[in-house]
């Protein structure tokens, strides 16, 4: 099968809306002057439409005309790179996803370990956020929850208490395995972080889990968070206000 037919039935399994690239059509590198040309006869005959440099999609029409590609739908095209995760939303956009805030912002933090991602999606900003772990698809739900526990003072109007709900819910249902990478992963975050962890850990009975991060953290320290004794009983273990 040639390029061009390749292209064309590759193209015909694409949902309409969809944004897609030349990662997602599986080109090689050296095909990419053959799949150009390819891709610039679809656009020709109204079959696709270029998005920008690289991304194309299906246009759908519908009774009030073209519906352009979802903002969320264009911003995974920037998560990945050859299929392979390396950036994660993070920030007030997930944490009002997540229901911990009602806040909702244009701006959207993208969260990698060696990239900084910079760019203008419809009415949305992209800006870089750091991420301490190198980001892989399994691990980016620990992440953004590490990520609520480092944002946790600053979250636009969350209530603590439902903030610390929301986060004993979520360790308690993770597997062994994955409670156990959230504690490693932790240890590459800033002590305040590895504190409150430490803490919902030890109101869970997790045990173990949470005295490996107090190895961690110097005793000297204390960590504001807003949190009250009431709310999580086990901040004075933590030296957490």
């Amino acid at each position: 099968m040639n390029i061009t037919t390749s292209i064309k039935t590759k193209v015909a399994r694409i949902d309409t809306g969809e944004v897609f690239t030349y990662d997602t059509l599986s080109i090689p590198q050296s095909e990419f002057s053959a799949a150009a040309k390819a891709l610039s006869r679809l656009v020709a005959n109204g079959v696709i439409k270029r998005y920008k440099k690289g991304m194309y999609y299906k246009p759908k029409q519908t009774v009030f005309g073209e519906l352009k590609p979802r903002e969320d739908e264009l911003l995974k095209n920037y998560l990945f790179e050859k299929d392979k995760q390396i950036a994660y939303v993070t920030g007030v956009r997930l944490y009002n996803q997540f229901g911990l805030t009602t806040q909702v912002s244009n701006v959207v933090r993208l969260a990698s370990k060696d990239k900084e991602i910079k760019t203008k999606i419809g009415s949305l900003i992209t800006k870089p956020a750091k991420s301490y772990v190198r980001v892989t698809k399994k691990n980016v739900p620990l992440l953004q929850l590490l990520d609520v526990m480092k944002d946790f003072k600053n979250i636009p109007d969350m209530d603590k208490k439902k903030g610390v709900v929301f986060l004993k819910q979520k360790i308690e249902n993770l597997s062994d395995d994955d409670k156990d990478k959230l504690a490693s992963f932790a240890k590459a975050y800033p002590p305040k972080v590895r504190a409150l962890l430490g803490a919902i850990l030890e109101i869970l009975s997790f045990n173990e889990l949470s005295g490996s991060l107090k190895e961690t953290i110097n005793y000297l320290s204390s960590y504001e968070f807003g949190i009250s004794e009431r709310t999580l009983p086990t901040i004075s273990n933590w030296n957490i206000t």
